[in-house]
């Protein structure tokens, strides 16, 4: 509600651009006239040019985005010509002379003297809305670089259409008062071309950031490459709604801390405000949680065409949020896949949200990538900017709803577990939506590597966050030194669960970077398996690593991503399994050293 007044107003202060100008004598020309032959046609001529050219930009760099990667390559080039139409006001006469000149054709053509007619005056409208989209202000500005950059919605016309309101609204008032609106917008004018120079090199310099890669701290956090993303993240916190900035492991699940009512216990779940408990289904053992969220608001959609509720009205749902270097999404995978394929003909749709972690997930080619290398072939809505997420209150990573054919949330887990009661609600579900032939039996998915079930009787580490804004029980002397390179030790022991660096690092919010040669990290911990999350440096050049355990190669108990003696190599951001004992579990000290700089290091995670 708060971004549609804000849309109306922008319309409304968008008359003092300079180049409506032009046109305001025919408009004022108008004034005394019968509003219903003059004046409303006028306005309905001006709204509907205005919505069809605002909306084709909106749709025209919706579809560039549809190119992947080159397509957000393409859209940031949009955007930065139009930061620097609002930067250099001659450069935005020149390219939008076309339109102003097709505007002031239609003004002459519909004649100052004209008669009253309804359809000179809605050719006075149109004339307007030609003139005023090209030059239109910082507000619709925002609008048309978050429909580009992820797609035209619902919300991004009903941000449109508050803007065209606010623009009538305005020429309403000076249709009213004629000149002496005119009169005071003249002197106004200059303070209006500062705003707009102003926004334009704040785009400018947006776009230079993404364009370099420099992708992590705050910039990281509103959005890999959107303007737009950094409205949503300022309304989301003027409104009480932020996206996840930190979590902590419960019960097999990522929790993220810091979203408002979040309940500790992991017991209750609300989506969209009012996704309560409610009384049991007469015929079911499942009760009615509430209706399916929106499904709308992903920046992509990979493996399908983007999906809404409603088109999921007679299929069984289930939605399962995950990031691709998250270790609990990762194990419970093998049990989504199976679902998906067992069930895909008698009716289940499973539908991942993959909402990003770290700033390197939210890159839609890493997140292709990785579903390739898992086996993924169900849809997956990309939520970089959290509005799936949001929509479902969720909390948790991997978190799953099943929904029934009505739409209806019946289950919800959070976590790892829970398997086969799980499955059975898929089982219930379908059957509640007429297939017969549903039987009893379950799968057995054990998985593989990473997606192996942790043994969490024996996890006796935490997840442990290598940046500064998480990091805890970092103790090399004179800790951690935020966002510049330093060289740091590693004390002679450690405590359990203690760790450190060694060598030359730049520790920055959400990672450590080696910035020279003969880097390390010791940890000393408790668990069977010890993973990393690693990422090489900006030129994407491998990074050679070695592990040992106790200062001794691991040998048998090396991990996937490891040599027996120890040798690896990071060759892209994902998580790396480093280590699986095989025998007793005990206390370690592990050490990694990395003989290359420009390595990343995120999180440690244990299984």
């Amino acid at each position: 509600m708060l971004l549609i007044i804000l849309a109306y107003l922008g319309g409304v202060l968008t008359i003092v651009s300079p180049c409506i100008l032009p046109v305001l004598p025919f408009v004022f020309a108008r004034t005394g006239q019968p509003f219903v032959r003059s004046g409303l046609p006028l306005l309905v001529g001006m709204a509907v040019t205005f919505a069809l050219v605002a909306t084709l930009a909106a749709v025209g760099g919706g579809w560039v985005v549809q190119l992947n990667q080159y397509g957000r390559g393409l859209a940031l080039i949009f955007v930065a010509l139009f930061g620097l139409t609002l930067l250099l006001p001659k450069l935005a006469e020149r390219l939008t002379r076309p339109l102003v000149a097709a505007g002031s054709r239609l003004s002459e053509n519909a004649g100052v003297d004209a008669r009253p007619s309804p359809w000179a005056s809605f050719m006075i409208g149109v004339a307007t809305g030609l003139l005023w989209a090209p030059c239109a202000g910082p507000i619709l500005g925002l609008v048309l670089t978050g429909a580009a950059l992820q797609g035209a919605s619902v919300g991004t016309t009903l941000l449109l259409l508050a803007y065209a309101a606010g623009a009538a609204t305005s020429l309403a008032l000076a249709l009213l008062l004629g000149g002496k609106v005119f009169t005071a917008m003249k002197r106004s004018l200059g303070a209006g071309e500062w705003i707009r120079r102003g926004l334009g090199a704040a785009m400018l310099a947006g776009v230079a950031a993404i364009a370099l890669g420099l992708d992590t701290g705050i910039l990281a956090r509103v959005s890999t490459a959107s303007t737009g993303g950094l409205e949503q993240s300022l309304v989301g916190r003027l409104t009480g709604h932020t996206q996840p900035d930190s979590n902590v492991m419960q019960g097999g699940a990522m929790m993220a801390q810091n979203i408002p009512g979040r309940d500790e216990g992991g017991a209750s779940m609300q989506a969209s405000g009012a996704m309560m408990m409610a009384a049991k289904n007469a015929t079911s053992s499942l009760p009615i949680e509430g209706q399916l969220p929106s499904l709308e608001g992903a920046v992509q959609w990979l493996n399908s065409a983007p999906l809404t509720a409603e088109q999921l009205k007679g299929k069984v749902v289930l939605v399962d949020f995950w990031t691709y270097s998250c270790i609990n999404c990762l194990r419970t995978l093998p049990y989504v896949k199976a679902w998906a394929d067992k069930y895909r003909d008698q009716g289940l749709v499973v539908i991942g949200v993959h909402a990003p972690e770290f700033a390197f997930e939210r890159d839609v080619k890493n997140v292709t990538k990785a579903m390739a290398d898992l086996g993924i072939h169900y849809p997956v809505a990309i939520d970089n900017d959290y509005k799936i997420w949001r929509a479902f209150n969720n909390q948790y990573w991997p978190a799953h709803y099943f929904a029934d054919a009505k739409g209806q949330i019946r289950y919800h887990h959070f976590g790892e577990g829970a398997y086969d009661e799980s499955e059975r609600v898929i089982q219930e579900l379908l059957r509640e939506a007429g297939n017969n032939q549903i039987t009893t039996d379950l799968i057995d998915a054990n998985g593989n590597g990473v997606q192996q079930a942790a043994d969490m009787g024996e996890v006796k580490s935490p997840e442990t966050y290598l940046g500064f804004e998480r990091a805890e029980n970092f103790v090399s002397p004179g800790g951690a030194k935020a966002d510049r390179a330093a060289r740091y030790s590693t004390p002679d022991t450690l405590a359990l669960n203690h760790w450190g660096l060694d060598g030359q690092w730049s520790i920055g919010a959400e990672r450590a970077s080696l910035t020279a040669p003969k880097g390390k990290i010791v940890y000393r911990f408790h668990a069977r398996d010890l993973h990393l999350v690693l990422g090489p440096g900006s030129d994407g050049k491998p990074v050679r690593f070695n592990v040992m355990i106790d200062g001794q190669m691991p040998g048998a108990s090396h991990g996937s991503d490891v040599a027996p003696d120890g040798s690896g190599t990071v060759t892209e951001q994902r998580l790396y399994q480093l280590v699986r004992q095989s025998g007793d579990v005990a206390d370690h000290t592990f050490t990694i050293e990395f003989s290359d700089p420009g390595v990343s290091a995120y999180a440690f995670t244990f299984g």
